[in-house]
């Protein structure tokens, strides 16, 4: 593949707990006449994130919504290096199977048998590894898009001080990658950046931004407990939600997290599974548009806890 230094790839384990045994959906490939799991190649300009749902929806009609990340695939293409990032996923809606060059059947089969039909055993690995886990509900931690720069701005309140185009942009970018996640539920603090940060993606959504007074840079800095204590029980709520905040509040809001819900993650041993390293991905410091999941366990009889963590950079022209 002349002039390609790397092929990028995503894909997903859609998994389905409907009957007695857990299942996964595979899909046939007839120029291979093989069977992988759903997958492919990023188009221009395409985060993975966009690649997994979308390669999904082509592939085979269902609809996915991610969980916790799985460790990458690498391996060689001719000479050339290929990664694929991999999501545990469930659908939320069947639009219909559509048999094509690429994919002319798909299956759903008992997770066990994977082994045995997937044609490449890294790939089985990745569906015990999924279906290993529990199920999940994720809070993102949203850092405000770009905003004005406060040099420029000539309101007295800094709490309406907009955002920039840049920060339109992003905001518009975003609607896609969280809603990847499955989503329900929008908070955000009060201030303009932060509310039209989400505004987009609660419109999306059909609902409302809830505003969080003690998530705002003026709030923290008056009482850092009230914030603190408003986040334990955000983290506590098992709606799939986002919270938008400001740079300043994001460690504190990290900490609380991690005294809530614990730092081990039970996704992989793998240290580069999404770029960085274990602790790298508890680092507070997000650009303009950058959050953090977490994938957070509810189930009955155990206190919650973290299950996976994942950052994202939203993509900006």
């Amino acid at each position: 593949m002349p002039g390609v230094d790397r092929i990028r790839a995503a894909g997903v384990v859609l998994l389905r707990r409907t009957g007695p045994v857990p299942e996964v959906l595979i899909v046939h490939r007839p120029h291979y006449n093989d069977w992988s799991l759903p997958k492919g190649k990023l188009d221009p300009g395409e985060q993975e994130i966009h690649t997994a749902i979308r390669e999904c929806d082509e592939e085979t009609g269902f609809q996915a919504v991610l969980g916790p990340r799985l460790p990458s695939l690498h391996y060689l293409v001719d000479g050339v290096p290929k990664v694929v990032h991999f999501w545990s996923a469930h659908s939320s809606s069947d639009e219909g199977f559509t048999p094509g060059p690429e994919v002319d059947a798909i299956r759903w089969i008992p997770v066990d048998e994977s082994r045995h039909l997937l044609s490449h055993a890294a790939e089985a690995e990745l569906v015990a590894r999924a279906a290993g886990l529990p199920q999940t509900s994720p809070l993102i931690l949203l850092r405000h898009t770009a905003a004005a720069k406060r040099s420029d701005y000539r309101g007295k309140d800094d709490s309406e001080r907009p955002l920039s185009g840049k920060g339109r942009s992003q905001a518009k970018a975003l609607v896609p990658l969280l809603d990847a996640f499955g989503i329900t539920d929008v908070h955000a603090s009060n201030a303009v950046r932060c509310h039209d940060s989400v505004r987009k993606i609660a419109k999306h959504l059909g609902t409302g931004v809830q505003h969080e007074p003690t998530m705002s840079e003026e709030g923290f800095q008056d009482r850092p407990e009230r914030t603190a204590r408003r986040m334990r029980k955000v983290i506590l709520d098992p709606a799939p939600l986002v919270m938008c905040s400001h740079r300043p509040v994001l460690p504190t809001l990290l900490e609380v997290a991690a005294e809530v819900l614990g730092t081990a993650e039970m996704t992989s041993e793998d240290p580069d599974r999404d770029g960085v390293d274990r602790e790298a991905r508890w680092d507070p410091k997000l650009p303009p548009g950058g959050f953090i999941v977490l994938h957070r366990s509810f189930e009955a009889g155990v206190e919650p806890r973290l299950v996976a963590i994942e950052r994202h950079v939203v993509a900006s022209d």
